[in-house]
């Protein structure tokens, strides 16, 4: 080696291996030129446009770095190249908060950070001025991250793998990175409406803002893949039939892609690797992306309330793309890497809950306040409703353990913005102790992964007994009747953005997940799928009756039970991923919905069933109760609120559900509803009885008697193509009835 650089690495590696601090390769240090700063404020945190001292328009920086040694703006022109005689050194210092005002810097500025201080792997320091650093608060983000060398704040190239975090790379990231963008605010939303549904009266639908409508034939080609798209009238117009009252959006903080993935050529679809927690992802954007996607995305939230649909956002606080000690040097890891994330005793290690590679550092108060002032931000000044937390037992553990009182979940309980809105918990990570399905607090919902499993297995046919399914139909009181929770503490669904689709869950048993290029070792091996009788798509008439039957009796089951529903996108119209149940980086047709379906007779059958179910779910408050069954009388003929039945129309004993079966019958009450109505009134709905029959040949139930009923008449019918014959059917009751194979009948007390 001869040049200067290069013997300063070698230099690196050798106090690497004899564990002293690594030399810095290329140490120059840029001087910042004499651009004005005025001390501003060291609140609010990020970049603020306003009016300063003596009436002059500028822009107030501020940015906490607790560790750092000094802290560089860094301003950038149309191109994206560096102004450099404006760089501007912000020498305030406010409870480890940097801060500066910047005369005349206006909305639709580009800028980033340059942060000063020891570069030392070994005890978590991984400072590095060459890289710029995106603001963790910047409202807007302009420009793609790409991963070449030069974003790496070590040297990711170097030949002793074991010791390349340790080397720092001092080439200039700039033009590699996207850049904050300045954005002016005044927005009051006076001409909002928030829905305000309550929780027991929600359908969520999961959807992906570019997948939803990137190949909709009634949205105009340049607003495809956008918030505009989702705010168009034909996008919104399939909601509303549809009969959903909330979107849950897959992430949409501006996010980036992982470096396996651009190698290979392809992206992040999903976009479960967040870099900026106030931005809205500039790819989604079809107005432009200096601060114009900010405005789009709440015309977007002001379309979708206008037709009564709630939004709430798949939000990923638990780590970021920063990867671990190899990955790349974009934000956090460059401001203050050990004040950011868990590190392990071993400081250049990270603790990974996440599977990501890091975890935020909630325990810490500012990583609390840049998750709340995040949080706050999008509920007050972006107008969404409520929030998923992906992983959100990796939030709730304290220095260790997950923990119920731990300090994320205390600011959020008392929180006077946030404790108001929709809380979903993932109620789990990876690490050790991470499963926590049932043990949130009050103020939560959560999706319960057992009510998933269970419905899967009894219609594949195995279960070993009907006591699991007996407790998700009626609200999983096993996992929620504690401490003041309701039955709509859980969220139930069958299926997710994460796995197969719901017509892919009958027309596979194995993932097909090629086409993400690692093998088919990705995805989840625990599918609890059942193809009806052949791998894939078939000719076979026979299975493809059979599976469109299955789709009928999922989603029946699903609208019909206590709790939340959750639907995927898609789903009620039949959409594949031929068998990739790990689309996380299929941004194409296997990940977008095919609207064409709707033109195939069978598939708008589906579709008109699923809206049907829901409007019947919304009419009658005892498919959405608010508490839980008592299974006792309330009133004087004895009847109880809720009942079981086996197929010879006896109630189940204690014997019965230990017993296998195929066949349930589930009878709810509509005279013994908990509560009243708005004015005080009791809340009285007609009786139903509802009867799942799993197995693969026609078996004989009697329906229950009186007291239950004395007629009944079928409300739907799964076992028919086509729901309009099926109304109107009667029968007496104590009088034995043919069940079709697999198939769930509905009926009410007429």
């Amino acid at each position: 080696m001869s040049s200067a650089a290069e013997q300063e690495a070698v230099a690196g590696v050798v106090a690497a291996e004899e564990g002293r601090p690594a030399a810095v390769v290329n140490g120059a240090r840029h001087k910042a030129p004499g651009v004005p700063v005025w001390p501003g404020t060291p609140v609010p945190l990020g970049a603020r446009f306003r009016v300063g001292p003596d009436g002059v328009a500028g822009t107030n920086f501020a940015l906490w770095a607790g560790g750092a040694e000094s802290v560089e703006l860094c301003l950038f022109d149309e191109r994206g190249d560096e102004i450099r005689e404006t760089r501007a050194r912000l020498s305030e210092l406010t409870h480890e908060i940097w801060h500066g005002f910047v005369p005349g810097v206006m909305p639709g500025q580009r800028y980033g950070f340059r942060v000063h201080g020891r570069w030392d792997p070994w005890t978590g320091g991984r400072w590095n001025p060459a890289k710029l650093l995106l603001d963790p608060y910047a409202r807007a983000v302009d420009g793609d991250f790409s991963l070449p060398p030069e974003v790496y704040g070590h040297v990711r190239d170097w030949p002793q793998q074991h010791v390349a975090d340790t080397v720092r790379d001092e080439r200039d990231s700039a033009p590699f990175v996207p850049k904050g963008v300045v954005v002016h605010d005044d927005d009051d939303w006076a001409d909002d409406r928030r829905p305000k549904t309550p929780w027991a009266d929600s359908v969520i639908y999961e959807v992906h803002v570019r997948g939803f409508t990137k190949l909709h034939p009634g949205i105009p080609q340049e607003l495809r893949g956008t918030y505009a798209g989702l705010a168009h009238p034909a996008a919104i117009e399939h909601l509303v039939k549809l009969g959903v009252t909330a979107v849950e959006l897959l992430p949409v903080h501006q996010f980036a892609h992982e470096d396996h993935l651009l190698r290979k050529g392809l992206r992040n679809y999903w976009g479960y690797n967040s870099i900026g927690y106030f931005a809205p992802h500039a790819g989604y954007a079809a107005s432009g992306t200096t601060g114009e996607q900010v405005g789009e995305f709440k015309r977007m939230v002001r379309a979708l309330h206008a037709a009564g649909i709630e939004v709430i956002l798949d939000v990923v606080y638990n780590h970021t793309a920063e990867a671990g000690e190899l990955g790349p040097t974009l934000s956090l890891k460059g401001i203050d890497n050990r004040g950011y994330y868990r590190l392990q005793s071993d400081a250049r290690r990270y603790a990974d809950y996440t599977g990501c590679g890091n975890t935020l550092h909630v325990v810490q108060p500012h990583v609390l306040r840049l998750i709340t002032d995040s949080l706050r931000y999008w509920v007050t000044e972006m107008g969404v409703d409520g929030f998923r937390f992906d992983l959100a037992a990796a939030l709730a553990r304290s220095m260790h353990d997950v923990d119920m009182l731990s300090p994320f979940l205390a600011v959020i309980a008392q929180d006077p913005v946030l404790r108001r809105v929709k809380l979903i918990a993932e109620p789990w990570d990876v690490g050790s102790g991470g499963y926590q399905v049932g043990a949130f607090p009050s103020l939560w919902t959560e999706w319960n992964d057992r009510y998933r499993n269970a419905v899967r297995d009894f219609w594949r046919g195995a279960l070993p007994d009907v006591r699991d399914l007996g407790y998700r139909l009626s609200g999983s009181s096993d996992l929620y009747a504690w401490g003041g929770r309701r039955p709509y503490a859980s969220v139930n669904f069958v299926t997710a953005h994460d796995g197969f689709t719901l017509r892919d869950l009958v027309s596979y048993e194995r993932k097909h997940n090629e086409a993400n290029g690692e093998g088919n070792r990705d995805g989840s091996n625990d599918n609890r799928a059942w193809n009806c009788g052949a791998e894939g798509e078939t000719d076979d008439e026979r299975v493809r009756t059979l599976r469109r039957r299955q789709l009928r009796n999922l989603l029946t089951t699903l609208l019909l039970s206590t709790g939340v529903p959750m639907l995927v996108a898609g789903d009620e119209l039949g959409r594949t991923q031929r068998g990739n149940n790990n689309a996380y980086c299929q941004d194409n047709e296997i990940s977008w919905l095919d609207w064409s379906l709707l033109q195939d007779p069978g598939w708008k059958a589906l579709f008109e069933l699923t809206a049907r179910l829901i409007e019947l779910r919304h009419r009658h408050p005892v498919l959405r109760r608010r508490a839980f069954f008592s299974g006792r009388a309330h009133s004087a003929d004895g009847l109880r609120d809720l009942a079981w039945f086996t197929s010879r129309g006896s109630e189940m004993t204690e014997r019965d559900w230990y017993a296998p079966a195929a066949t349930l019958g589930m009878y709810l009450s509509g005279r013994d509803i908990p509560g009243r109505d708005e004015r005080g009134a009791p809340i009285v709905d007609d009786s139903f009885l509802a009867v799942l029959h799993a197995g693969d040949r026609p078996a004989s139930f009697v329906l229950p008697g009186p007291p239950w009923a004395e007629r009944y008449e079928v409300v739907v019918d799964t076992s028919r193509e086509e729901q309009g014959e099926a109304p109107g059917v009667e029968h007496r009751a104590g009088t034995a009835i043919t069940m079709p194979a697999r198939a769930v009948l509905l009926l009410r007390v007429a």
